[in-house]
């Protein structure tokens, strides 16, 4: 009889697991103070897609960033009451860690954002070709928007508005490792 631990699937996650202290102690990380809470300065929304893997692409650390993953990296628009678990994940990160810093991370290939342009293609009046430019495009965008939602979050406003934090779009290629943030004094996306 196979045990719950002998899938495929699962053995590079149980592998990983069973040496995760040795690893984190060989790259100088301290597990102990990790319980003393937790104080990181950033905050990341990122996609929940698989192969979006923030903490590599931005070398980092246990404790350093805050990680909020969503279908599609989609937040969505404040409302007063009820809060969904993300609206409550943003107002800690905030208002109680008192982050300076929300990047909202973008990726090319976003299953969300290729399904929004395709339902454009569809509804349009006569059939059209889309271009790798197009797409990428439509990212940037989505980053974009998630910005503005952001933006109007009650916790978030004050904050923006005093500079005692800041908002950054981020968007990841996937097929060559870059990374681009937008630049709003010249509206477009560059390598960081």
């Amino acid at each position: 009889m196979s045990g719950p631990f002998d899938q495929p699937a699962l053995a590079v996650l149980v592998e990983g697991s069973r040496t995760y202290r040795d690893r984190a102690a060989a790259a100088g990380i301290r597990l102990g103070v990790l319980g003393n809470g937790q104080r990181p300065k950033v905050m990341l929304i990122a996609c929940s897609d698989a192969r979006l893997v923030p903490s590599l692409i931005t070398t980092s650390r246990p404790g350093e960033v805050l990680e909020l993953r969503t279908h599609g990296g989609v937040i969505p628009r404040f409302e007063p009451e009820p809060h969904t678990g993300e609206a409550l994940t943003i107002e800690y990160a905030v208002s109680t860690l008192q982050v300076t810093d929300i990047v909202v991370l973008g990726h090319s290939h976003c299953e969300v954002v290729d399904v929004d342009v395709a339902d454009r293609i569809a509804d349009g009046p006569e059939p059209t070709t889309w271009s790798t430019g197009d797409f990428t495009a439509a990212g940037h965008a989505h980053v974009l928007r998630q910005l503005d939602i952001l933006s109007d979050y009650a916790c978030i406003a004050p904050r923006l508005a005093d500079e005692t934090l800041r908002l950054h779009g981020w968007y990841h290629e996937l097929e060559s490792g870059s990374t681009l943030s937008y630049r709003p004094h010249v509206s477009t996306f560059l390598p960081l």
